[in-house]
């Protein structure tokens, strides 16, 4: 059961997961000013209402968790979205980075390897919302060189290595956010793609994310 009414207490929990968000060292306005709009407690249960707020990740289903708002932002703020720029995001998860980018005007396309989390979007109460994003069920490594080239890239699961096929569907000057590494720690990479189709490659903080795993599954 989720609960899919918006009161004045979940708002102002928000207020404080945002200012808790800036103490942490999320600057980009744009970034805040999204999570302050986006009922986060819609992704859950409503068992876990009352915590939906708490800067930490949640189990969903198939295995899958819903990012601790943290690294949404911090994934977001890296990512660097201008309205109207061309996202292609791997690892829909529970929807809500893609919402995030939804909310800053970003075009979306987001693509989802489980096939249960890909049907449950179907009937999702906010998606009407965001036209602006488009869902896909399929294999994350594959990207979607149709829609391609994207202005960013962002991954939500740990790469083991840097998936080549996404760096071909990156626009030259384009962005990836990429969190890579084998074992429960992985570094977030911001990789920049040249001219030549070479990257440059920024390091920053670790992070622990669920497997980026290849092919679908039904």
């Amino acid at each position: 059961m989720r609960t899919f009414e918006d009161t004045y207490r979940h708002k102002g929990l928000r207020k404080q997961l945002v200012d808790q968000l800036k103490q942490k060292g999320i600057t980009d306005e744009r970034v805040l000013t999204a999570i302050l709009q986006i009922p986060r407690h819609y992704f859950l249960d409503s068992a876990l209402d009352r915590v939906a707020y708490e800067d930490r990740a949640f189990p969903i289903a198939e295995g899958q968790t819903i990012s601790q708002p943290y690294t949404v932002a911090y994934q977001t703020q890296l990512l660097e979205v201008k309205p109207y720029e061309k996202v292609l995001e791997i690892g829909t998860g529970s929807g809500y980075q893609a919402i995030v980018l939804g909310e800053m005007n970003a075009q979306v396309y987001t693509i989802e390897r489980q096939k249960k989390l890909f049907e449950e979007h179907r009937g999702f109460v906010l998606r009407s919302k965001y036209p602006n994003i488009k869902y896909f069920y399929g294999d994350g490594y594959e990207g979607l060189p149709t829609y391609a080239p994207f202005d960013k890239v962002i991954v939500t699961a740990a790469a083991p290595y840097i998936p080549p096929k996404l760096i071909e569907q990156l626009k030259v000057g384009g962005k990836m956010v990429i969190p890579v590494g084998e074992g429960n720690i992985q570094r977030m990479l911001r990789l920049t793609k040249q001219r030549d189709g070479s990257v440059t490659e920024e390091l920053f903080d670790n992070f622990s994310f669920v497997p980026m795993l290849e092919g679908k599954n039904n």
